[in-house]
């Protein structure tokens, strides 16, 4: 883990910004995926959106991320409007996302991997990286250096730097693909599922990190998961999805003991808490 001293802690981010879901409607034809879905995830804080299946969550995250464009309503990264803004410049802009299923890229390795997160950041042209030129090189060393120092180090990967991501266990390859997301030096951090498929020990670890990197980075991070004792653990804020529509927000312990969430989707879970 990082510690005072670790260059994480000293600047790695700008700090979070303000994340804003603006009445947004979405269709796929005949079906009505999300009506008039509005919530904020603060600047720096841990927003959680849970739901049970098909309640819309995967929707949202593909709406902010660019993937989706919605039928109405907007998205706000900052106070800017991104509703029209392209995956590739919403990534520049400071936004970040890690996938319910791993996207990492098969035969490379875990450092080529994390570094191809920070590639948005280099300046040199394609020209000059085809060429190899000389501030190319400095460029990818630099970027390098930093992976290594500020992401690497900090989610206790660099035994495994050099290997290959194909012959990696699951729980390390999840923790990769944050590596990568966390080289692109988001200012606000979309994790989908990020524990699923997980153990408990692997659990209990990506939670440590995550919060960490809310509380050491000051990035805002917005999650989807389904592990409701982790939710309710680092999140600061919970927004409940059911078919398409927002049924509660508020804290952990409000939105906990709210009917139609216990009703929605807690149910015996919290009847037993």
């Amino acid at each position: 883990m990082s510690t005072p001293e670790n260059p994480v802690s000293e600047g790695a981010t700008a700090g979070g910004l303000e994340l804003a879901v603006e009445g947004v409607d979405l269709r796929f034809g005949g079906i009505h995926a999300l009506r008039g879905v509005s919530f904020n995830a603060a600047p720096g804080q841990i927003t959680a959106v849970i739901g049970p299946n098909g309640a819309g969550k995967t929707s949202v995250f593909n709406t902010i991320s660019g993937f989706y464009r919605p039928a109405a309503g907007r998205v706000l990264l900052g106070g800017q409007d991104i509703t029209r803004t392209p995956v590739h410049a919403r990534a520049a802009l400071g936004l970040a996302r890690t996938f319910q299923n791993i996207a990492l890229f098969r035969g490379l390795t875990v450092l080529e991997n994390v570094k191809l997160g920070g590639h948005h950041t280099m300046k040199a042209g394609v020209f000059s990286a085809l060429a190899y030129s000389r501030a190319a090189r400095e460029e990818e060393l630099a970027l390098r250096a930093e992976v290594e120092r500020k992401v690497i180090d900090f989610l206790e990967i660099d035994h495994i730097r050099h290997l290959s991501v194909d012959a990696l266990p699951y729980g390390l390859q999840k923790r990769v693909e944050l590596a990568r997301a966390l080289a692109m030096r988001p200012r606000v951090l979309l994790l989908d599922e990020p524990v699923a498929g997980m153990n408990r020990e692997e659990t209990e670890d990506m939670a440590r990190y995550i919060l960490d990197v809310q509380e050491e980075w000051g990035v805002t991070v917005l999650l989807v998961e389904h592990d409701m004792g982790m939710v309710m653990d680092i999140s600061s804020h919970v927004v409940v999805l059911n078919f398409g529509q927002v049924i509660a927000s508020g804290s952990p312990a409000e939105v906990r003991s709210h009917p139609q969430v216990v009703e929605a989707y807690l149910g015996a879970e919290a009847e037993a808490a």
